[in-house]
């Protein structure tokens, strides 16, 4: 147990052989004892409380509860029942009422509650030192900060004393601490997962992020939260998509070479540049852009509106306890007193100017990557000045919440200096799935240990399965694929694509009369070959509206595969033949398109 990974795959799989919860728990809190845990935790649970819940949770299931005896630990501005709250600040603490939303969901799925973490302040902070209480030491090395604000649910993580924490993110406080402590950091779309019982920094912000040893860990941990919540005012309905391979090709907005900030680190910049040829190996076209709307959009979250919303938080403390208030947090949020309503009125007018100047960037690219952190920072430059550092540590984090964008920063190959290597990719609202595909193949690839561990990331095929048991997977082979006309069909119903793939080698492929739009038939035959298609995943709920909206002479059968797996998928009846061209030289409609290039099929 000693040597055992605490990544959710491995778990699953010593579940599986027999091994109990408690002892898995008990295993956790060994690991406690015998670390460095100081900061870390500002409540840890009593160890007989929490192998009391390890007990209850019954037999292995991981079916009825997919976070079944997973031990995970949560930040100290976040709701759980009969515990203290502080948000790191003694003067505020109060005992919680009920578990906050996403941590009741957590429950409900079978994970175990370890303890409570510490964080910068109120959330005002990226570097993780600015609490009353001892600073927790970056699990890497011990001399750099640990990141903020949620300093102690990533060191958890990354020292293998949990396998996924919550932490909150409205600056980047849940991208820079995986950045420094080399693990995955979730920042869903801002509503997807409910904020109903976390304490606020600025309510319109913030969402609940999630910190894991690997991004099927964290997105399948936001797959099992990611459900709405009325009772939030700033939930959104926004199912969480499949985790899928990546298309073909897709492009990448990247900061120009101009407008990169590294702020001199030269060995952070050749890792981001490495970084960006892997994606290209990948299919991205890399899109290089001004970023400088960008940074314009991240100078206005501590300026105006948005730090009156954190004063909003701690008003009443501040009026009556001045003192309570760490002395950098009390200055950054008391930056408000002197503004005015006009004043927020015109930051927010501001920022739509702003919005206006980055959404042809954003509509010309299927997302970003950007460094998650500029540089390194250690505790020394912070006593030198503890402001500048932590501002520049947002240099890439700042705006995306402003610009409602979700993002995943996650590890890449090791820096040539030894530190960690990190890249955020980032999306418009909804894509969370589609990232977190580019995500996993680049963790996948960066040939790096866990966190501060030396355990190995599980292979691909042990990783665990993100396809949810509510879709089905249906082959396009023609015009319902990614660029031709009919995909909007299928992404209107909610389809998500998986992956490209080929039929076995025993059909063939013909382009029917008529159109526009101009479409294929495939049809078995023996004399056939292997054809191009992709398959896409599509909402159980949503079946009985795609079947209505396919014309003969297609409809829905069963396709076989080249790996000999067999899907649904769209197949031509024999009448529909008439005055058709055999096209199954070409492979795929694509190849077909590509070769007869008429004006009226682009």
């Amino acid at each position: 147990m000693k040597n055992l990974s605490f990544d959710i795959t491995s778990l699953h799989k010593v579940y599986e052989t027999g091994v109990t919860a408690t002892e898995v728990i008990t295993e956790c809190y060994r690991r406690i004892r015998d670390h460095d845990v100081t900061g870390v935790f500002l409540y840890l649970m009593e160890e007989a409380s929490a192998l009391e819940e390890a007990h209850k949770i019954g037999a292995f299931d991981p079916v009825k509860y997919p976070l079944w005896g997973i031990p995970y630990v949560v930040k100290d501005n976040v709701d759980v029942g009969g515990l203290p709250t502080t948000a790191a600040c003694p003067a505020y603490e109060y005992e919680a009422e009920k578990d906050a939303f996403v941590v009741a969901r957590l429950r409900e799925a079978g994970a175990i509650m370890i303890g409570k973490t510490n964080l910068d302040q109120f959330a005002t902070g990226l570097v993780g030192l600015r609490t009353p209480y001892p600073v927790p030491k970056n699990a890497i090395d011990p001399k750099i900060v640990p990141g903020g604000s949620s300093s102690g649910s990533a060191v958890a993580v990354a020292m293998g004393l949990a396998s996924f924490s919550l932490g909150t993110d409205t600056a980047g406080s849940g991208r820079v601490p995986a950045a420094l402590n080399n693990i995955v950091g979730l920042k869903p779309t801002l509503g997807a997962l409910s904020t109903r019982g976390v304490v606020p920094a600025c309510r319109t912000l913030d969402t609940i992020s999630i910190f894991a040893l690997t991004v099927e860990d964290a997105y399948n941990i936001f797959k099992a939260t990611a459900e709405y919540d009325p009772s939030d005012a700033y939930a959104q309905l926004i199912p969480a998509q499949d985790l899928a391979e990546l298309p073909p090709s897709f492009m990448v907005g990247v900061p120009c070479a101009k407008s990169r900030e590294f702020f001199g680190d030269a060995v952070q910049e050749a890792s981001f540049e490495h970084t960006l040829t892997i994606i290209e190996e990948f299919g991205g076209t890399i899109q290089e852009l001004d970023f400088t709307p960008f940074y314009d959009v991240a100078n206005m979250l501590y300026e105006g509106a948005w730090v009156a919303e954190r004063h909003a938080v701690v008003e009443t403390l501040m009026n009556e306890q001045p003192d309570a208030l760490y002395p950098v947090t009390k200055e950054v949020i008391g930056k408000a007193v002197g503004l005015s309503a006009t004043d927020a009125f015109r930051g927010i007018y501001k920022l739509q100017e702003l919005k206006r100047q980055v959404a042809p960037f954003l509509k010309s690219i299927d997302l970003l990557c950007v460094p998650t952190i500029p540089t390194f920072y250690s505790l020394k430059d912070l006593e030198e000045d503890p402001i500048g550092p932590n501002s520049r540590l947002g240099t890439y984090t700042n705006f995306v919440n402003l610009l409602d964008l979700c993002g995943i920063a996650v590890p890449v190959s090791t820096r040539s200096d030894g530190r960690p290597g990190s890249v955020t990719l980032l999306a418009k609202t909804g894509e969370d799935g589609f990232i977190a595909s580019l995500a996993s193949r680049l963790h996948q690839h960066s040939n790096v240990s866990l966190g501060a561990t030396d355990w190995p990331l599980p292979a691909p095929s042990e990783l665990l399965s993100t396809i949810s048991r509510d879709r089905v997977l249906i082959a396009a082979v023609g015009a319902h694929m990614s660029d031709p006309p009919l995909n909007c069909d299928l992404v209107k119903l909610g389809c998500q694509f998986q992956r490209p793939a080929k039929t076995a080698p025993n059909y063939r492929l013909y382009s029917l009369a008529g159109g526009p739009p101009f479409r294929p038939g495939l049809m078995r035959d023996v004399r056939g070959e292997a054809i191009d298609l992709e398959i896409w995943s599509l909402p159980k709920g949503q079946l009985g509206e795609f079947l209505i909206g396919i014309p003969a002479p297609l409809g829905i059968g069963t396709i076989s595969l080249s790996d000999g797996t067999e899907v649904k998928g769209f197949i031509c009846e024999a009448y529909g033949l008439e005055n058709a061209t055999d096209i199954t030289e070409f492979g795929g409609w694509r190849n077909f398109l590509a070769s007869e290039k008429p004006t009226e099929l682009a």
